[in-house]
């Protein structure tokens, strides 16, 4: 698994809501069990939110917008159909979550 790699949602619960997980995590830390992701979600779901904590990405020329806030960490085996990557959108992605951590 590669950091910014972008997943399907396949709980059938919460797909609907959150489409697709984006990892976060460092791969250095491939050994462990879980991941950590953030969701992502239609961007007229977000539009109340601050554009550097939620910033927006095309996917399947749809907008979605990340929700950095609803950070998660889930199983690896949960992330089972890689849809691609947003490693393009890498510096919006950590400037989230400094945003999100340090409120710089």
């Amino acid at each position: 698994m590669k950091q910014f790699d972008l997943y399907k949602n396949t709980d059938k619960d919460s797909k609907k809501t959150y489409p697709y997980f984006v990892d976060v995590q460092t791969d250095l830390l491939d050994n462990l069990n879980s991941r950590v992701v953030i969701p992502l979600v239609p961007s007229g779901n977000a539009k109340e939110y601050p554009a550097n904590l939620c910033p927006a990405v095309t996917i399947n020329n749809k907008k979605y917008s990340l929700f950095t806030h609803q950070i998660s960490a889930v199983s690896s085996s949960f992330l089972d159909k890689k849809e691609g990557s947003l490693l393009l959108s890498r510096d919006d992605i950590i400037a989230a979550l400094d945003f999100l951590l340090t409120g710089i």
